[in-house]
């Protein structure tokens, strides 16, 4: 994979929520802000549209993960995100599922990789 190949929706599929929830676990985000961050920690590798991001944020809010706010401090009313306590326990819980699952797709990959050529 080049460094700035772009990464397969059916791997995305699976971890953008816990990915959002993860963005969200140090302070609260507004949109634009949460796609940013996506984009610089996956190094150009991903770019989360409004249209894909957005459902995300309604769903978590639905499930009571995030809570929001309006706020018009920076010039433009922007509509803030951020973790419940709820949201918390589950962000820990997912990273934690999702560490023993990539540990073990990792094995399961390892004999493939040596056996697979390297492309430049």
């Amino acid at each position: 994979m080049s460094k700035k190949e772009s990464f397969s929706p059916d791997l995305l599929r699976g971890s953008l929520d816990l990915m959002v929830l993860s963005v969200l676990a140090d302070d609260p985000q507004y949109g634009y802000l949460i796609q940013q961050r996506l984009r610089e920690a996956s190094g150009g590798r991903m770019s989360v549209t409004a249209g894909t991001l957005y459902p995300i944020l309604h769903r978590l809010e639905q499930d009571k993960l995030v809570k929001c706010r309006w706020e018009s401090t920076t010039g433009r009313r922007r509509k803030w995100y951020e973790l419940t306590a709820a949201g918390r326990r589950q962000l820990k819980q997912r990273a934690e599922q999702w560490y023993v699952y990539a540990d073990c797709v990792r094995k399961l990959l390892e004999p493939a990789v040596t056996i697979i050529p390297q492309t430049t």
